[in-house]
């Protein structure tokens, strides 16, 4: 036998090997618990998410699913953790519009790369964000808030769940359109941030609708528009941002649980078919209908090409904004 032709038997058997280990790795999967980490504080609408889908798929793969709430830098550090983890499938990401496709256009030296260091599984949910204020602000509408500002220039002070957010870049993106001139009052993610709008200390916010809408509903803040392409459900009577006079305006946020890049398609395959299961499940369907946000539950094939789509055209918004908000 050449050296050649034992060198590739030997290729050939380790392969087999590696195959191998990989089908009984999928098979005893998962033997302990998970552990999903959302790159924000508890409280806020990824928190709400997370919670909602871990419950039910921690049912389904008959594991716990523990919770990891690791906020800070507008999510990054949550999801360079992941990133870095093993891929065993063992840790989860709750990945959003900012970690996967906003930081990476802001952050000059980030440590993964969202289109190559994840495996992801499934697209969760959409939602656009909430035009909420205080009730000691005069305003019932976008057109009454851009006069108010335009009045009153650098008097009115708006939340973000951190500099590099969503929420930052949204209400960034209607300042630029409205040639207004609103302060920006960064937190550490949305429960410090919605606790000093509740008490008025901030005037206003572009926030999510899963956290904002329980306090719109009980009178505590007035929301004014939403910021998708259509009405929600949960706020039918509520206009978009783009029918208040800015067509050409649209954000908001997604979420979708990813693992680290290396774990194998059989794991990847299993958890998406629990995730999906979750998300069509009728309970979560009416909650998070009830909360503003559209359930979709995707494939991983499906989440990936969002995700790349995404990323390219928050890129080209962002580079043509010429705005650096580095975490």
């Amino acid at each position: 036998m050449t050296s050649a032709r034992r060198a590739w038997r030997t290729i050939c058997a380790a392969s087999l090997i590696v195959a191998g280990n990989a089908c009984v790795l999928a098979q005893n999967y998962p033997a302990r618990p998970l552990r999903l980490i959302v790159p924000q504080p508890p409280g806020g609408g990824n928190d709400t998410i997370a919670r909602l889908i871990s419950q039910r798929l921690a049912g389904t793969l008959k594991q716990q699913i523990v919770i990891d709430n690791r906020a800070g830098a507008g999510g990054l550090i949550g999801a360079e953790l992941a990133a870095k983890a093993a891929p065993d499938g063992y840790t989860l990401l709750l990945g959003n519009v900012a970690t996967l496709a906003v930081i990476p256009h802001l952050q000059k030296q980030l440590s993964y790369d969202p289109l190559r260091d994840f495996a992801p599984i499934s697209l969760i949910a959409s939602a656009p964000l909430l035009v909420v204020v205080h009730p000691s602000v005069p305003v019932t509408s976008v057109r009454e808030l851009i006069a108010l500002a335009k009045a009153r220039p650098g008097q009115l002070n708006y939340a973000s769940n951190g500099v590099g957010s969503t929420t930052h870049l949204a209400t960034e993106m209607f300042k630029s359109m409205t040639a207004t001139n609103f302060v920006h009052v960064p937190y550490k993610g949305l429960a410090a941030a919605s606790t000093d709008l509740l008490a008025g200390q901030v005037q206003l916010m572009f926030s999510s609708a899963v956290a904002m809408v329980p306090h719109v509903k009980a009178g505590r803040l007035r929301a004014i528009a939403m910021t998708g392409i259509k009405r929600a459900a949960a706020l039918p009577d509520l206009p978009t941002v783009a029918e208040s006079g800015l067509p050409d305006y649209q954000a908001g946020s997604w979420y979708g649980i990813l693992a680290p890049a290396g774990v194998t398609p059989a794991i990847i395959d299993l958890l998406a078919r629990g995730i999906i299961a979750a998300t069509h499940a009728a309970d979560i369907v009416e909650r998070m209908t009830f909360e503003a946000v559209i359930p979709l539950g995707s494939t991983p094939a499906q989440f990936a090409a969002h995700i790349k789509n995404e990323y390219e055209r928050i890129g080209k918004v962002i580079r043509a904004s010429g705005e650096r908000f580095d975490p």
